[in-house]
């Protein structure tokens, strides 16, 4: 290769590393994420693994049921990697989607040594599919904590554009770290979901700056609920994975202990708080009112002068 291709080459590398993962694809995610040509996909689109319940609602189906499945390696090590594909049906979980990421957390609980990345891109249960998707997401819950005991690391990363919503919410609250960008939004009850059943004077979904002021990265963040903030690059959640791959604690019943620990405080706390700006006057954070409007380095300096304390209390 001459110098001249090898620039070229460098160019559309890095062209690559500075993709907004908000605006990526699953499998562009999966793909620049891992290393190149590592990725070993299971279950893949050729296989026609849809779900069996769409076609009944005369609703699009999808040959790899909105979920990409496999193993690669991040940095030179093995890993296996799940990716929701936000841009179908809002990555929602149904039964073929949930059976796949249940079988690929059974199996790095058996095999212990490789961990597992899971790129959050869902609004929750797929409605269609109701009691099988509830059902699917119990036992991807309960893979990631079989998995978690046997000692393999579950590290989620946030930041699509369909957000961590419902099912999703939960899931990721038992990994062992979460890695979110400010576009990521993190909750069990999505916005148009609270406003139906409590009012739009509880929650009004279309006030964006409240969605994302209440739900985004950066509250998730100086909750504690996100162990670290990156930008929206895949640069720069490859760089988190694999520090968090690095630095995640072991899972033990006292992490279970002192996260119901830390999670009653946080009720105490906060729970009188109206917004999350009450939130952050309670934590004693400068200037409340101008987080939202932080950039991301500015927004990191701002959690390091806090001196938040990394913990697993989703």
């Amino acid at each position: 290769m001459n110098s001249g291709s090898k620039m070229q080459a460098s160019m559309l590398q890095h062209r690559d590393q500075m993709t907004s993962w908000y605006e990526a694809s699953a499998r562009t995610r999966v793909r620049l994420l891992l290393d190149p040509e590592t990725l070993h996909e299971f279950v893949g689109p050729q296989m026609r693994e849809i779900s069996p319940h769409l076609r009944v609602f005369d609703l699009p189906e999808q040959f790899d049921d909105g979920i990409i499945v496999g193993r690669g390696e991040l940095g030179g090590s093995p890993v296996f990697v799940a990716a929701q594909e936000g841009r179908f049906m809002g990555g929602a979980i149904g039964e073929v989607h949930g059976a796949k990421l249940t079988g690929l957390l059974r199996a790095a609980r058996d095999i212990k040594s490789v961990p597992v990345l899971i790129l959050f891109d869902t609004g929750g249960v797929r409605l269609q599919e109701a009691n099988a998707g509830e059902v699917a997401v119990a036992e991807i819950m309960r893979a990631i904590i079989e998995a978690r005991t046997a000692g393999t690391k579950i590290i989620g990363l946030i930041g699509g554009r369909a957000g961590c919503y419902g099912g999703g919410g939960l899931i990721a609250g038992c990994c062992s770290a979460l890695a979110v960008s400010e576009q990521g939004r993190i909750a069990v009850s999505g916005p148009e979901v609270i406003e139906t059943n409590r009012g739009v004077e509880e929650f009004d979904s279309r006030d964006r700056a409240l969605v994302w002021r209440t739900m985004g990265g950066k509250h998730r963040r100086l909750l504690g609920g996100a162990d670290v903030f990156t930008e929206d690059t895949v640069e720069d959640f490859r760089n988190t994975a694999m520090q968090l791959l690095r630095s995640v604690a072991d899972f033990s019943l006292a992490t279970l202990i002192n996260e119901q620990a830390r999670l009653e405080q946080r009720l105490e706390r906060f729970g009188s708080c109206l917004d999350a700006v009450d939130v952050w006057s309670a934590e004693a954070v400068p200037q409340p009112d101008t987080v939202p409007g932080l950039a991301p380095d500015e927004f990191k300096k701002l959690v390091d002068k806090a001196g938040r304390i990394n913990h697993d209390a989703r």
